[in-house]
């Protein structure tokens, strides 16, 4: 698979953004530069984020904190949040992802003009989520009503306190009577037992259970119009191939009112879960630890301002979210337990050979002969239990420690080893500010790395570096606006 066309009208600092990504160029790396705050991050984020998470219900929370308060203007004709291209083996997919808002039509949904609920437009709300909400709120209504007639029988109770002659009997009586009140869950009747007299508090139960029968009255009838237009709204749906993404929020309120939904071309709608699993596979990114990902929540994104003692909880939700968006890597300082991992899986190939073969493989000895060659004048040993790992010169075998390596060699490892382990093949990879921590050289050099560890793939660079661009043709880099400024011609 392969990135063609990433459209994207207006997101946060992301305006009018048309990029295209030949498929017939060699190697298919594609820097992507911009000055700072030109929205590289973003942009990597927001691809990442709609093509591994749109169709997998465990990961719509991630769809919907990186469209946290994006929202579309109700008088805009144009709905799109993002348009991309994808190429599937044979033919083009495109992809459109659409926002719209609940409320905006919900006065036409309930309409009692049915010319008017039958105009296409209605698809705007997410019918299905709306009555999901309504059945809801009939439910906590129907439960009131419940407890507030049960309040009215117990009002028999409340006039034989005029029995009592004193005030503190009638008091402590009262109280008793508010006590039973609360056993029943009736805390939406608390009053300051002080002031209350027998009346008001008969007048309060019978004014609340009025509004709550107009309140059901209400709910049922917006369940009957939503139920009513929920088979026209799926037809249409499926005549244009929209499909339902999740509902998120854009101004941080529990109703999560705005709607995302996306039209894909091309596929077949039988085929259309089997494609977006297989893309949802086939698409990753790779960034700096300390970016800040916009596809985390909003408050854990804020402790990264607050004091030290914080910190740690915004890296465990950082190292949460890796766990379930399985194309997700940071550039850790170096990444040991996928080292680990991908010596063990070498070495299972090799036994699986020798019971197939006779003869054991050559993979764990070709995942050694790999990582020397990266590390050029040091030699890489794994422990014998496989807990661990170590480096040595190549001259005359003297040990080093961590502090002995480079950040750029640790890191130039770990991207290795993240590629080859995961066996990215075909894949659509999202690689953040990869420069950093190489020499100018290395970040040169970077593009040749790649197109060798996995010729198949295709990447797409957000950096800084005229280096990197250097090892392309200026055809292949590609701009975000502020462009990056060519540096002064060395005299």
């Amino acid at each position: 698979m392969k990135l063609l066309r990433v459209q994207v009208p207006d997101f946060r600092i992301l305006k009018n953004v048309d990029i295209s990504f030949e498929a017939e160029f060699i190697p298919s790396i594609f820097p992507l530069g911009s000055q700072n705050g030109g929205g590289k991050s973003t942009l990597l984020q927001l691809i990442f984020i709609l093509l591994h998470c749109s169709c997998d219900s465990d990961k719509k929370d991630f769809v919907k904190n990186i469209l946290y308060g994006f929202t579309i203007n109700n008088n805009s004709k144009n709905r799109v949040l993002a348009i991309i291209d994808i190429w599937n083996e044979d033919k083009i997919v495109q992809l459109e992802f659409l926002s719209y808002n609940d409320y905006s039509l919900r006065e036409l949904l309930i309409s009692d003009d049915k010319t008017e609920v039958d105009n296409d437009n209605y698809l705007q709300l997410s019918v299905s989520n709306q009555l999901e909400k309504i059945i809801n709120k009939i439910s906590i209504t129907e439960k009131e009503i419940y407890d507030l007639k049960r309040a009215i029988i117990t009002l028999d109770s409340v006039r034989q306190l005029e029995t009592f002659e004193s005030v503190e009997e009638k008091n402590y009586a009262l109280r008793e009577l508010m006590q039973r009140l609360e056993r029943f869950e009736f805390r939406i009747l608390r009053f300051p037992i002080a002031n209350i007299s027998i009346e008001r508090f008969q007048d309060e139960v019978q004014t609340r259970l009025d509004i709550s029968k107009l309140n059901l009255k209400k709910h049922y009838e917006e369940r009957e119009q939503l139920e009513r237009i929920l088979p026209r709204v799926l037809k249409y749906w499926q005549s244009e191939k929209l499909l339902y993404i999740c509902n998120y929020s854009a101004n941080g309120n529990k109703d999560e009112e705005e709607v995302l939904l996306f039209r894909i071309t091309n596929i077949d709608m039988n085929e259309v879960e089997i494609f977006m699993k297989k893309l949802s596979q086939k698409i990753f990114l790779a960034a700096p630890s300390t970016q800040v990902f916009l596809f985390n929540s909003k408050e854990s994104r804020k402790l990264l301002f607050k004091k030290q003692d914080n910190e740690t909880e915004y890296y465990s939700q950082l190292k949460l979210a890796k766990s379930k968006l399985s194309g997700f890597f940071t550039y850790d300082f170096l990444a040991v337990d996928i080292l680990i991992e991908a010596f063990k899986s070498a070495r299972d190939k090799d036994f699986a050979e020798a019971i197939k073969k006779g003869e054991y493989g050559n993979s764990y000895k070709a995942l050694i002969n790999d990582l020397n060659i990266i590390l050029f004048n040091k030699k890489i040993n794994i422990d014998t239990d496989l807990s661990g790992v170590s480096f040595q010169l190549d001259k005359d075998g003297l040990e080093l420690y961590p502090e002995d390596l480079s950040h750029g060699e640790l890191k130039r490892l770990s991207i290795y080893i993240w590629i080859k382990y995961h066996n990215i093949e075909n894949a659509i990879v999202l690689m953040d500010e990869i420069e950093i921590a190489f020499h100018p050289d290395w970040q040169y050099q970077i593009i040749a790395d790649l197109n060798q560890w996995s010729s198949s793939n295709q990447y797409i660079l957000a950096t800084h570096s005229y280096e990197l661009c250097q090892a392309l043709t200026p055809a292949h880099v590609k701009e975000l606006e502020p462009k990056l400024l060519k540096p002064e011609a060395k005299n």
